[in-house]
């Protein structure tokens, strides 16, 4: 493992439970002993140390891991334990299991070992296969190697002057890159010390920095705007280092609010289950509101339309963002016509996120090309400027937007709203006073709340539904 992982370092607290990094790892040994020679192993991710150490202790073995989300329903747990053809479930004791499944491995019933790994691991070995959110189809294992979790963790800490002094406070689930390669790895392998306050609640946050001197702090925009609403509790991070958000675009009123009350311009970066994180503002640089900052070292970037030209870095035109890098994952496991279809023929990524990028480098996201360009008239409108152009009318809370049928235009611009004493006329007028009129919404539906996943992304595909 010290070829991925740091071999000293702070304690890791999940959840109010604490072992020091050397029991950790003894716990992982004992993990790493019981499942040596598997092809595969999935790991209930609860918020526990019982997640850590199973995870650890798969990359102990040279073992692949597949983090099951704890709160998947039958039929996508179902889909991840065969897809996978994971051999055991690694989890508390007590977990309950399903007829059907692996064979059950109690984390905290094994004996403890005092560390060690066994031997050498491939740096190419597959390290973890982590399954997409199956928005467009059954969910795709993605296979991450060790080398590309080491070259992300390497490139994040150059960049976010990362280092052993910093304690990094988060509450993510530890089932997805944010919370578990970022927030559980990262620290790990930067050795600093890990507060995971189980959940993303703002208290707990302001809580560990007071009384644990959080320096670093990871979060989704769902956590950060409800920071920016709460100023006591804003106002407990101002002796922070730093204070990221990702896995969503981070709405221009909450940066600029955080911003206020907190005294921290956060940072904010772009990547994916496939990419890892290869665009982010840094510590000691310029952070944008509505921006994902430039590539990190190693990471090549590109703008494409949709017939395949090159799309100019002028910061105004949008196109396909393709990525080129060490820290790309392997490949879709058991899908060779995905995989091949995911990359273009002179072998650069496509994320199916559209982008501009400015003469700078800078990169600012628009949205996925499937539900966030909207095509209306002729013009190509990216949803995120208009949810940001709504997020600051002062009554609005929510805002999603895309583009649905429309006779005349081929797509028309629809908002779904989340606000107080607003409405419909007043919103629209709202969006054309400050964007072309051509951006303004059509139709606004004012609604009580919006679908969102457990890292806060609203699901688009179920505004219908509302």
């Amino acid at each position: 493992m010290m070829d991925l992982l740091g071999g000293t370092g702070g304690p890791v607290r999940i959840a109010g439970r604490e072992l020091p990094r050397d029991e950790l790892l003894g716990r992982a040994s004992a993990v790493a002993a019981e499942i040596r020679g598997a092809d595969a192993v999935a790991v209930h991710a609860t918020a526990s140390l019982e997640t850590v150490a199973a995870v650890v202790g798969g990359l102990l073995a040279g073992v692949p891991v597949v983090p099951l989300p704890p709160d998947s329903g039958p039929a996508e747990r179902a889909h991840i334990l065969g897809d996978s053809g994971a051999s055991l479930l690694l989890a508390a004791g007590g977990t309950e299991r399903s007829e059907g499944e692996p064979p059950l491995v109690p984390v905290d019933a094994l004996p403890h070992h005092g560390g060690g790994g066994g031997g050498e691991v491939p740096a190419d070995a597959t390290a973890l296969i982590l399954y997409t959110s199956g928005t467009t189809g059954a969910p795709k294992g993605v296979l991450i190697s060790r080398s590309a979790i080491a070259a992300g963790l390497d490139a994040l800490a150059e960049a976010w002057a990362w280092t052993s002094d910093d304690v990094l406070v988060h509450g993510l689930p530890l089932f997805h890159v944010h919370g578990l390669v970022l927030g559980v790895l990262g620290p790990l392998r930067a050795g600093s010390r890990l507060v995971h306050t189980g959940r993303p609640r703002p208290e707990l946050y302001a809580a560990a920095a007071r009384d644990d001197g959080g320096s670093l702090f990871f979060g989704v925009p769902t956590v950060w705007s409800r920071t920016a609403a709460d100023p006591s509790t804003a106002g407990a991070l101002r002796g922070a280092r730093l204070l990221v958000s990702g896995s969503a675009p981070l709405p221009v009123p909450v940066f600029e609010r955080l911003s206020a009350l907190t005294g921290h311009r956060p940072v904010e970066r772009y990547g994916m289950t496939e990419t890892l994180i290869t665009v982010s503002a840094r510590a000691d640089g310029d952070r944008r509101p509505g921006y994902v900052g430039t590539p990190l070292p190693g990471v090549e970037t590109r703008l494409t339309a949709e017939d395949g030209s090159p799309v100019p870095p002028d910061g105004e035109t949008p196109g396909e963002l393709h990525v080129r890098a060490p820290l790309l994952f392997k490949g879709y496991l058991n899908r060779p016509e995905a995989t091949a279809e995911s990359f273009t023929p002179d072998g650069w990524f496509r994320t199916g996120d559209i982008a501009t990028i400015g003469p700078d480098g800078w990169h600012r996201i628009v949205g996925r090309a499937s539900t966030d360009l909207i095509k209306s008239g002729g013009y190509r409108i990216g949803a995120g400027e208009i949810e940001n152009a709504l997020l600051a009318h002062p009554a609005v809370r929510e805002a999603a937007v895309l583009g649905t049928p429309h006779d005349d235009l081929g797509e028309q611009v629809t908002a779904y709203v989340v606000a107080d004493g607003v409405g419909e006329k007043e919103l629209i007028d709202f969006v054309a006073e400050r964007l072309s009129v051509h951006k303004r919404p059509r139709v606004v539906h004012m609604v009580g709340s919006l679908p969102r996943n457990a890292m806060g992304k609203v699901v688009k595909s179920r505004l219908g539904e509302l």
